[in-house]
Parts: C-alpha cells; structure tokens; sequence
C-alpha cells in the first residue's frame, strides 16, 4: 500500500490534520505521496513528526526555532527512551525541507567557505576547464590533495608557497606503499597535477611537478581474475527471483555478465537509453564516450519483466531504481559493485582475488577468448581505447598459450 492509499484510510493522519499542527501535517502528507512512502514509513514518519512537534512545544521552542541543531537535540533526547532506526533523521530532515519550501522557518545558512575548499574548487575548474576531466575523475583527486596539504602543509593554505622539493619526495615515500601500485601512480598523477597548477595560478614559485617520483608498474605483469560458465550461472541461480529485489538484482547481474557493463554504465542507464524497435542500447562509457549496444535476447526479456513487474512507480528516468523510498536511481556506480558483491556472496564464491561488479566484465571477457573471438572484436565490446588493455585477456587462454612454447630441453613440452 503506498502513501496516498494509507492516509486515505489512517486514523493517525486523520487525527493529526485535525489538531493545531494539522496544515503541518498536509503539507509534510503530500511530501510522503511525491517521494512514494510505502504504508509503513508513511505510518513511522508520521509518528515522528508528531513526537518531535510535541518536544518542540514541552520545550517552549518556537517553530522559527526549527534547524539541523534542534533536530539532533530531539533525536538525542529520544535516543535515551528508545533506539533510534534507520531512516529517523532522514523522515526529520524531510519536515525541515517541507517547511523552508512553505518559507515557514529559515533556509538553512550556507556552509562556510574555508580556504582549503576554495583552493579546492579551484583546482577543480582547472581540471575541468583545462585538463578537460569529468566530474567523476576530478572528485578521486580531492581526498588525496586533502590528506597532502594536511600533512605537508599543516598551517593551512598560507604554506603553499613553502612547499619544497623533498617535502613532495618524502611524501610519496611514505605513502607509495599504502595500497597497490595502481594506487601509488595514481596519487603522484594528483600531486603532478596539484602541483602544476599552483605553478601556474602563482600559488607556489617553484615548478615541482617534474619532482614527483614514478612508481614503477609493469604493463600486463598481472592477471584477470575471471569466473566460469558454470559459476556464473551459480551466482544468477542465487538471486531470489520470488521478490522484487532479487528479481531486479538478478536482471543487473544479466546486464554485467552477458554484456560486460562497468558498474558506473548500469547506474547510470535510462529508459531513454533503449530503442526496443532495433533492440539496442545506448551506454554512457568512460572518459564521456557513447556507444549504441545490442541485447542479447535474455537480457531484454529480464529488462522487460523487471519494467513490467518490479520497477517501482517513479518520475525518475533511471532504468534501476532503489527498492526502498525514495525511488530515485542509484547515486553512483558504487551500489552495483555492492549488489555484485553481495550476488558473489550468496553463491559462496570466495576464492576471487576481487570480488565486484568488474569480475564480470573479466568473466565475459575471458569465455569470449576462448570460445575462439580475437582481441581486437573483445577490445570493441568492452570498448577499451588501448589494443593493451585487451591484450591482457591473451594469457587466460592456456591452451592457446601452450602452442607457442619450446620444447623443454629432455622433456616434455
């Protein structure tokens, strides 16, 4: 039962609108309705609202009174007499929003502007506007540019210009081994940039982005790690197809095993992204690229049951949407990658050295290989911009690999 029919039939609602919050308690209604509450939330958001408008008033607050800070009060006071659920502050916030957009209490002041953050916005509009990079690429550099400055520059943003040469060296010694050697290029890759562009905006007078070591990385040193036909079927034989949301699960485990989808590609596609006339659709890749794609027979009737029966009514023109209310798309491609950890999980598959959404993309990757199509039809579909990213798929195919071998000198080959 959703918001709208629930409130039709409560009596809590009924009684609420009657008293002297009632015009409160329509206007916060018709939010529920527009954000789609099931009967159930409706039923808690409405208790909530109603215990946390009587505390105001115990308190002798005003409603003018209302803001973030009065809303953790409230939620501490009440933290001592019962637990607090998930979903209390967000139902409370909802109020607040509903409030401030009938100009009932204050907007909410602005977040102060430190300098570190305008530093920050900096950079990101010159690697927007002259490095050219996407919002996504440009929100990985802020954490490691954060924790540089931090360390290197601990008086704050005044110290720019005091930045030397072994400050930059002895920082990538430090931290060059905190995570992989991926992980390592890619931090000197922001400090080359960072440090670039305080060059160039006058920020610091030395030109220290040619002192940023290298972190030495072998090209196709490692390998894919891969699942079998057969444990791929085990992973969509695990997802409870008698719900909504293993039935939605299981058609975005269809999507990145039969069509090699990143994580980022399923969030991001949108009911406009299908043309079911040529059965096609349209994937959104990395670096802002498109690229039209064909469904595989199975993948579109998933798709289609799922639009048919499961996806929950919604304004949004994401293809999957979040179960629980609001029924928005998913923020990034970080739910995927959890969905398919959680899949892998169900299915007892623990033996992987990685365990997301991009095991998939490797699995599809490898069985094309050796039912027998050639790297460069592999490197289309997955739409690698390099032949060496392709090429890494080349050492799966042991059988193919054994022919190139020389004889083992006295032995066998």
């Amino acid at each position: 039962m959703i918001a709208e029919e629930y409130l039709n039939r409560s009596w809590l609602f009924q009684r609420l609108r009657c008293g002297p919050q009632g015009q409160l308690f329509e206007l916060y209604a018709a939010r529920l309705v527009k954000d789609g509450l099931a009967r159930q939330g409706t039923w808690r958001c409405l208790n909530l609202v109603d215990g946390f408008l009587n505390w105001i008033t115990k308190n002798r607050l005003e409603l003018t009174d209302l803001d973030e800070h009065v809303l953790e009060r409230y939620l501490m006071d009440r933290a001592r007499k019962q637990s607090i659920q998930t979903g209390d502050r967000a139902a409370l916030k909802r109020l607040l929003s509903v409030l401030r957009q009938a100009n009932l209490i204050p907007l909410a002041p602005l977040p102060q502007n430190t300098p570190e953050e305008q530093i920050f916005e900096k950079f990101a509009d010159y690697l927007r506007q002259e490095r050219g990079l996407a919002p996504k690429s440009i929100i990985r550099h802020l954490p490691i540019i954060r924790r540089f400055l931090r360390e290197v520059c601990p008086a704050g943003t005044d110290d720019l210009g005091k930045i030397r040469q072994e400050d930059v060296i002895r920082y990538v010694e430090r931290h060059a081994r905190d995570g992989s050697a991926a992980s390592g290029k890619a931090m000197c890759w922001s400090l080359r940039a960072f440090l670039r562009y305080l060059y160039l905006s006058g920020s610091s007078p030395l030109a220290l982005a040619d002192c940023v070591p290298s972190i030495r990385r072998w090209k196709l040193a490692s390998l894919p790690t891969y699942l079998s036909v057969v444990q791929i079927q085990k992973v969509f034989d695990a997802c409870d197809q008698t719900t909504a949301l293993g039935r939605r699960d299981y058609t975005i485990l269809m999507m990145l095993a039969k069509l090699g989808l990143r994580a980022s590609e399923v969030a991001t596609l949108t009911l406009d992204d299908i043309d079911w006339r040529s059965g096609t659709m349209l994937v959104h890749a990395k670096g802002r690229q498109q690229a039209r794609m064909p469904m595989p027979p199975d993948v579109g009737a998933a798709i289609v049951a799922y639009l048919r029966d499961d996806r929950p009514a919604s304004p949004c023109r994401r293809l999957f949407l979040r179960t629980v209310t609001p029924h928005v798309g998913f923020a990034s491609g970080c739910a995927i990658t959890m969905i398919a950890r959680a899949a892998l999980k169900r299915a007892g598959i623990s033996d992987c050295a990685h365990q997301g959404a991009h095991l998939f993309r490797h699995s599809l990757a490898t069985e094309l290989l050796r039912s027998g199509a050639t790297l460069s039809q592999i490197g289309q579909l997955l739409r690698h911009k390099s032949h060496d990213t392709t090429r890494i798929y080349a050492k799966v195919d042991i059988e193919a690999l054994r022919t190139l071998s020389l004889p083992w000198p006295g032995g066998m080959q």
